[in-house]
Parts: C-alpha cells; sequence; structure tokens
C-alpha cells in the first residue's frame, strides 16, 4: 500500500456503526462497501512480474568514438539477436551524443555532425525512462568510450529507483599518437590582485615535452613546457588580476604530427569580484566623468581603448557610461549584451557626448537603442542639409552562401545585403540622393544617382533584385564608380558605403591616390565588412575606411547585416548635433531621481538633437523650437538608464563643466545608476562540469525566506552562441534555503545569468564550455561510469550473451481498478437490497444486521418447601374449578336466549 494512512478510517466506521445503527453500517453489504472504499484509499498494490525483458542499446555516436561504432555494429547486432532468450524480449537501438535518436535499421546514424561534439550518456539513460513500459523489466547496454561530457550522478539514482541495470561495453581506439588537451582547470572567482593557480593537463603517447601558450582574451598571457611521463603530464600557471571583470584563458599546447589537433585547445572564464564598479567607456584619458564618480567611492574602470572590449567586462559592473564613443568603436557582442545586462541583471547605462554619441555617432538602430530614454529618429523637416549617397555592394560568389535571416528564416548573403541597402535607402528624405552598385570583378549600376522625391519604392525594389554572379569583390573598380557618380552631386553631404567581404576583397590598385582624391573632393567613405577584423582582408577595409574619413564596422553574423547599413546611415542623414548655444529649462522631474533639489545650468554648449519617449522622465529641456530632452532617466526591466544630450567633457562642454553643481550632477546620477545594493542573506554559486551547468541559490536568513516565499526567484540566462537568446530556467528546491538549478551547454556557447529575487539581482557567468570538451577525455569520466553500473546492478559487459540477463526486479501491479469494480457491485447490491427490502437471514443475522447466538445455561430448579407448594396446588385446582362452572353457566344462558328468540 502506498497510502497506508488511511487505513485510521476503519476505528472510524467502527465508532459509527455502535454509536447510530440507523445508517446500517452494521448490515453485510454496507460494511463491505465502507471496506473496499478503505482499501482503495490506501492505493493497493500487489507483486507481479511479466516476462518479457526490454534491452535498450544505446550507442556512442560522439565525435570521440569515430567510426569504430560503424564498423562492429553489424556484428553486435547479430550476438544479440542469437542471445536474445524468447519472442517476448525485445532489443531497442538508439544513437546519441549532444541528443539521442533512434537508430537506422541499415545502421546508419541520423545524428548530424554539428551534434555530435559532446558525449551526454546520462541524457540518453534518462531519455530510455522515459520510453520504458514500467510494467516490464529492462537493461540498458550502452557501447561507449566511457568519456562522457556531462555529469551521471542523477540519471543513476533514477535508474536505481526505477531498478534498471546500466551495462556497458568499452569501445576505445588504440593509441594513435594522438595528444590532447585533457583539463584546464581555473578558478570561477578570485579578488582583485589575489593570485590564482591555472592548471593544464595534457595526455599523449610516450615521454617528451609540449609547450603549452597561454591567453587571455586574445592577447598572450603565458607560455610553459610540460612533460609527458607515461603518456601524462601537466603545468601549473600563476595568473593575477587587479581590474574586477570576467577574463577569458585559453590555454593551446603545440604537438607535433598530432592526429586530432581538434583536441589541443581549451577555454576558462575568470571572474574577479570587487565592489561597486562604474564602466566607463569615453575618447578622453583624463574624463572628468572618472573623478565624480571615484569620489563617490565607486570604482571606475576607465576604457579608452573600445574596439577589444568584450561582454565579459560586465561582469560585477553595476552601470555602464558611454562618453562620445561612436558605436562603431565598440564590437558588436558587447552592444548586444548591454540589453541583458540593463533588462535582467539590473544594470544601469548612460550616454553622453557630443558629434560622437546618439544619432551623430551611429546608435540609431542598435542594440542600445530601444534602452535609452530618447530616440534618435530624426524629423526630415530638422536636417539641415541634404545628402548624396553611394553603395558599393559586394555580390561575389561567396554572397551566395545560404545563412540564417534575422527571424530564423534562410536567407542567402546578398538577400541580406540587399535588406541593408533597402534600409539606408528607406531611412533617406525626399531630397536626398542615391546610387547603388553591384560589384564583383566590375561595378554594375544597379541605382544611378536619381534624387529620391516619390522614387523610394522603384528604387528599393530594384536593389532587392541584385543576385550574386560568382566571382570576387575588386575594391577599386567600386570605389571609382561611386566617385564618379558623386562628382554628379553638388549635395552638402557626399557620403560612400562600401560592403566587402572582410576575406575576399580584391584588386585594390591605387585606392590611396583615388581615396586623397576622394576626400579632398568632400567625399566620406565607410566600410561594412562581413567576417572580422582577423580575416585577411580586413587590415585592408580599415585603412580605406580611415583614409576616407569614415566608419568601419565588422560582423561574422550576416543576419546583422541590414543594422549595420542602418547605423551608418543613420549616422550621416540622420544625426543632429546643434553647435550653437541654448538655454536649458528644468521640469521639476530630477524628483525622480533624488530629492535633494539641484541648482541646474543655464544653457549649454551643444547638444544632440533627440526626442523623449513617453514613458521617460525628462529633468532639463532645450528652450529652442524644439524643446529636445537634455536630461532624461527611465527604468528598463530590472536596470535603469539616463542620457545626458550635450558634452561632459572635451569640445562644447565649457559652460557645462563651468557649472557649479557639476560634480553633484554626476555623482547623483552615477549612484541613481548602481541601484540599491543587494541585502545580505543570499548566496550564488555555480559549476561546470564538462558541458553540465550547475547554480545554487542559497538563503539562511528567515528575512529572504519570507521574501522568497512571497515572490520566488527567477533564473535568466543569456546564451550566447553568435546571437544571444534569454532563457527562463526552473528551479528545484533541493532543501529549505536551496534552490538549484541545471541546463546541458553546447560547445562555444557563452552564458551569462541573473538571479531575480523582486527588486533584488544576483548575476554571474559569463561561463563557456569551450571548443574540445568532447576531446577531454578525462579518466574521472570513466570512473563515474564504472560506479553507476554498480550503483544499479550492472557490469562492464565483455561477453554479449550475457546481455539478457533479466533484472531482479519485482514490479507492482495496480489494484485499484479491480477493487472499484467490486465497490461498485456491491453498492448496487446494497441498494437492490434496499429498494426490494429483500431480507438476509442466517442464523447470525437479523433485518438489523448482525446479532449474537444467546448462550444456552444450564437452568437449575429452585426448592420450594412442601407447605407452600400444596397450598399453591389446592388454590389452582378451586381457581380452575370455579372458572370451569362460570363457562358452563354463560353456556347455558345463551343456549335459553337463542330458544325464546326462535319462538
Amino acid at each position: 500500500m502506498s497510502s497506508p494512512e488511511w487505513l485510521i478510517l476503519l476505528p472510524a466506521l467502527a465508532f459509527l456503526a455502535w454509536r447510530w445503527p440507523q445508517l446500517g453500517l452494521r448490515r453485510p453489504l454496507r460494511l463491505t462497501a465502507a471496506l473496499l472504499a478503505v482499501i482503495l484509499l490506501c492505493n493497493p498494490r500487489w507483486p507481479t512480474r511479466h516476462g518479457g525483458l526490454d534491452l535498450w542499446v544505446l550507442l556512442d555516436r560522439s565525435e570521440s568514438t569515430e567510426d569504430l561504432v560503424d564498423r562492429n555494429l553489424p556484428e553486435w547486432r547479430a550476438l544479440l539477436e542469437q542471445a536474445r532468450p524468447g519472442r517476448r524480449d525485445a532489443v531497442h537501438f538508439l544513437d546519441y551524443a549532444a541528443e539521442v535518436l533512434p537508430s537506422e535499421p541499415d545502421g546508419s546514424t541520423s545524428l548530424y555532425a554539428s551534434r555530435r561534439a559532446a558525449t551526454r550518456t546520462a541524457m540518453a539513460a534518462s531519455h530510455v525512462l522515459t520510453r520504458q513500459d514500467q510494467q516490464r523489466p529492462a537493461r540498458i547496454l550502452v557501447f561507449t568510450d566511457g568519456f562522457a561530457t556531462e555529469p551521471m550522478r542523477e540519471a543513476a539514482a533514477k535508474l536505481a529507483a526505477q531498478g534498471i541495470p546500466l551495462d556497458f561495453r568499452l569501445i576505445q581506439n588504440p593509441p594513435d599518437g594522438d595528444t590532447r588537451l585533457t583539463r584546464f582547470e581555473a578558478p570561477a572567482r578570485a579578488q582583485p590582485g589575489e593570485a590564482f593557480v591555472l592548471r593544464v593537463a595534457v595526455s599523449g603517447v610516450g615521454d617528451r615535452e609540449i609547450p603549452v601558450k597561454l591567453r587571455r582574451n586574445g592577447s598572450p598571457a603565458g607560455e610553459a613546457v610540460i612533460k609527458l611521463k607515461d603518456g601524462r603530464g601537466s603545468v601549473e600557471l600563476v595568473g593575477r588580476l587587479t581590474a574586477a571583470g570576467a577574463f577569458r584563458y585559453e590555454a593551446e599546447i603545440i604537438a607535433e604530427n598530432d592526429t586530432h589537433p581538434g583536441n589541443n585547445t581549451g577555454t576558462a572564464w575568470v571572474e574577479i569580484t570587487g565592489g561597486p564598479r562604474v564602466i566607463l567607456l569615453t575618447r578622453h584619458p583624463d574624463d572628468p566623468l572618472a573623478a565624480a564618480f571615484r569620489s563617490q567611492g565607486i570604482e571606475v574602470a576607465l576604457i579608452t581603448a573600445t574596439r577589444d572590449i568584450e561582454p565579459g567586462i560586465l561582469t560585477g559592473a553595476r552601470a555602464v557610461v558611454i562618453n562620445n564613443v561612436p558605436a562603431f568603436d565598440l564590437p558588436r557582442p558587447f552592444l548586444q549584451a548591454l540589453d541583458f545586462f540593463v533588462r535582467e541583471q539590473g544594470g544601469g547605462l548612460l550616454m553622453a557626448g557630443g558629434k560622437h554619441a546618439f544619432g551623430s555617432g551611429g546608435y540609431f538602430q542598435s542594440p542600445v537603442d530601444p534602452l535609452l530614454p530618447v530616440s534618435m529618429e530624426l524629423k526630415t523637416e530638422h536636417r539641415k542639409l541634404a545628402v548624396a549617397m553611394a553603395i558599393a555592394m559586394d555580390r561575389s560568389g561567396s554572397m551566395a552562401a545560404t545563412v540564417p535571416g534575422p527571424a530564423g528564416a534562410a536567407l542567402t548573403k546578398m538577400d541580406l545585403a540587399n535588406a541593408g541597402a533597402a534600409g539606408a535607402i528607406e531611412l533617406l528624405g525626399p531630397s536626398d540622393e542615391v546610387a547603388v552598385f553591384a560589384v564583383d570583378s566590375a561595378a554594375h549600376s544597379i541605382v544611378p544617382l536619381s534624387t529620391l522625391g516619390g522614387n523610394q519604392a522603384e528604387l528599393i525594389g530594384r536593389v532587392r533584385s541584385v543576385v550574386s554572379t560568382g566571382g570576387g569583390i575588386y575594391i577599386y573598380e567600386a570605389l571609382a564608380a561611386t566617385w564618379d557618380e558623386l562628382k554628379k552631386s553638388t549635395a552638402g553631404t557626399r557620403h560612400v558605403i562600401l560592403f566587402a567581404d572582410a576575406a575576399d576583397s580584391e584588386e585594390p590598385g591605387d585606392y590611396k591616390n583615388l581615396l586623397e582624391e576622394m576626400t579632398k573632393g568632400g567625399v566620406t567613405v565607410s566600410v561594412i565588412g562581413l567576417g572580422t577584423r582577423k580575416d585577411c582582408d580586413a587590415a585592408l577595409l580599415e585603412d580605406i575606411a580611415t583614409r576616407g574619413g569614415g566608419r568601419v564596422q565588422f560582423s561574422d553574423q550576416a543576419a546583422q547585416i541590414p543594422q549595420l547599413f542602418a547605423m551608418e546611415t543613420a549616422t550621416v542623414a540622420r544625426s543632429a548635433f546643434l553647435t550653437d548655444p541654448v538655454a536649458a529649462t528644468a521640469t521639476g522631474a530630477w524628483a525622480e531621481v533624488s530629492a535633494q533639489p539641484l541648482e541646474w545650468l543655464k544653457s549649454v554648449d551643444g547638444y544632440n538633437l533627440s526626442y523623449a519617449r513617453p514613458e521617460a522622465a525628462v529633468a532639463l529641456v532645450s528652450a529652442d523650437e524644439y524643446a529636445a530632452p537634455l536630461v532624461a532617466t527611465m527604468r528598463r526591466g530590472a536596470g535603469r538608464t539616463a542620457a545626458i544630450s550635450f558634452p561632459v567633457g572635451g569640445d562644447y562642454s565649457d559652460s557645462t563643466r563651468a557649472w557649479p553643481a557639476y560634480g553633484d550632477f554626476l555623482k547623483t546620477t552615477a549612484r541613481w545608476l548602481c541601484g540599491p545594493d543587494l541585502p545580505p542573506g543570499l548566496g550564488l554559486t555555480h559549476r561546470l562540469e564538462g558541458s553540465h551547468f550547475t547554480v545554487n541559490l542559497h538563503y539562511a536568513s528567515d528575512d529572504w525566506a519570507r521574501r522568497l516565499a512571497k515572490d520566488p526567484p527567477l533564473l535568466k540566462l543569456a546564451i550566447d552562441d553568435g546571437k544571444t537568446t534569454v532563457r527562463d530556467v526552473p528551479w528545484q528546491r533541493m532543501a529549505p534555503g536551496h534552490f538549484s538549478a541545471a541546463l546541458d551547454l553546447e560547445e562555444n556557447q557563452v552564458v551569462r545569468g541573473v538571479v531575480q529575487a523582486g527588486d533584488n539581482t544576483a548575476s554571474f557567468g559569463p561561463v563557456s564550455v569551450g571548443v574540445s570538451t568532447e576531446w577531454a577525455l578525462e579518466p574521472e569520466r570513466l570512473d563515474e561510469l564504472r560506479a553507476v553500473a554498480r550503483a544499479t546492478g550492472g557490469r562492464e559487459l565483455r561477453d554479449l550473451s550475457q546481455a539478457w540477463l533479466r533484472p531482479p526486479v519485482i514490479l507492482k501491479a495496480d489494484l485499484r481498478l479491480p477493487l472499484a469494480v467490486a465497490l461498485l457491485v456491491v453498492i448496487l447490491l446494497d441498494a437492490f437490497q434496499t429498494r426490494w427490502q429483500w431480507h438476509w437471514r442466517t442464523p447470525f443475522v437479523t433485518d438489523g444486521g448482525f446479532k449474537l447466538k444467546p448462550r444456552r445455561e444450564k437452568v437449575r430448579p429452585v426448592p420450594v418447601p412442601a407447605s407452600v407448594a400444596t397450598i399453591a396446588a389446592q388454590e389452582a385446582a378451586a381457581a380452575a374449578m370455579q372458572a370451569e362452572a362460570e363457562a358452563a353457566a354463560q353456556r347455558r344462558a345463551r343456549f335459553d336466549h337463542a330458544k325464546r328468540g326462535k319462538g
């Protein structure tokens, strides 16, 4: 019985039958029905066993097993089929690596090559549990090299609970000269200035020396030599960092004649924790904002070399300040990471500055645009100069490749480039001019220089029809064609956008003299490169943008091409930094930031024209015709954002820096952006084992227990693998004061996370699986597999004829259905007896229920005295004689009365 607590009803039924007989509980049928109902509530089960055995064969199809399964599977199938005991026994073959799929009948696998970079044995075993009929005994047989990329503790507990043994057969290649990095360990966290140890373990064949190189965020960080003895060796390197943030370390071994170079690298992230920290991205090494923040006890990470920053720098930061830094000087992954940092992790974001901020800095339609409290969309009537723009698009053979689009749809790179050029035309006004060329070995005119007027739809249709025709892109031909067209224009701003593959840009020719001629003619040139700054032709594209007085933006994600076109077009055609001094007017909305009143500045020397969003609080506006927001704040999700539309340093900031309340204004803004501190009593830890990632939340105080009972904590993860995906991960309550969550990561994924507890947030990460987890081949994983087999009653199977051993498991049959049927029958019989007054009569039962037979006892005569007996006999005889006489007299009287009546 799984619920024996219901037996407590039996004494209650006995009391009811005794106290209220009218309930009829003494009647046999009604008593039987009551007993059946109690037994049914107890959920009884009966030991039983079915005859057939299910054998689940799991075939490790990961990269590390290579073709071992393909070569041996026909033999394994034949041996298992020969050993099958009977027709009721069944065998099921499953392929697994990073996912689980049924095996094909011909022995091939449906697993994609991209899904074979992991060995998830625990997931495969759990998959069996979801498919196995619990009424049949089962065994699992795993053919694997034993090196899983995830822990198996939880799967082992589930298998043991279900009584399913796990057997395994090891399949491993003999040593073939492969040298591999088996482990790269680094501490998850360290304090600033604290020394920490990075351990690199290597395995191979023989005794020799293996060089290892260490890089931090892509830059060299150390070298060492590992001495292999009996095929194994390790080395420890010491690191020390003074700046807070998260840093990506990469270790690489250099091995000659290596058979598998893919397992020679490993990555790890080290988080350096510190106090409240603000990241200040600026073009000014002596930015006055840094001194203002530090005066409040806030640690400031001042960064001027912004092109190389990574999202990991956000770790531990409370706010990010972008002061007059253009969007093209910030890496695209960092800009994309800001959305999760603000909305979910509760960070602050402030943009300030002049000609290199807001729309003038190319932030229109960038990932930062929707976070700010101001809109950078510029109305056509507010533009001062007409624009003539020439676009040269790469249509070489590489542009025919199919890639995922912004919405996940499959598109060619050419389709996305066409969409970018079309979006650029949409951002231009009716008085602007545009020319579009498609370039391979020559420049083909798609749209000659034309004034848009009302022809935007027609011109966009032409641009979207461009297709790739093969070949490469000739850079000089592209630049010369755009220059020839722009010579015809008299627009105040003339600009070229060159879109090219960073790994396939050819024939630059004498581009330097050509660019010099173009810039002297008042033309600027910007470049959008498909690829990264490390590609072979990236340096050429950067030099073109530098000599052309424009900007260069790179992205290896083709889906981002339309956004890059929009950012560049807006920088040229939609920017509006007004350089005339303008008076400023306070609105009183500063009270939402600080209760302390502020004596506002009277005017600013220049500002970026923008418009306040409906939900923004505008504290200061321009006193000109635009009434534009100069200081605006807003809450975005769990975080806060602010916009200071005028320069706070550098050019056009003299009036601002002379403002008496300048320091107080910046300090208060920084404190508001950082938000409240996390109350004590909440602890957060995370652990990565292979590809299995676990987060644990601990709390001890009663205050946190009450808070989390009312508002349960939320765990959100931002997973970056080329694009950012935010996931809500469910918690498991492990014990009072302990929540835990787990998920499996893919290779090369970078994870940033946050725990939201009411209005408080606790962030962590980034965490990365790395690029060679499948090839780590850690011996501990093989030991774990053997331990799981022992815990579940399995064994290492060398003889496949023993695979069908029936597990010693007795299953429990559910008796609720037959008991429910019996209860229904008894209730119907009881109803029939009541309706038809059917009586159950036996020597032990009356109409009212059970009764007991009276006990027979011997009756002994009581001795009576003789005188009393004689008197009693005489009185009885006299009474009898008198009664007889009276009866005779009555008979005579009736007879006489009858005779008279007759006469």
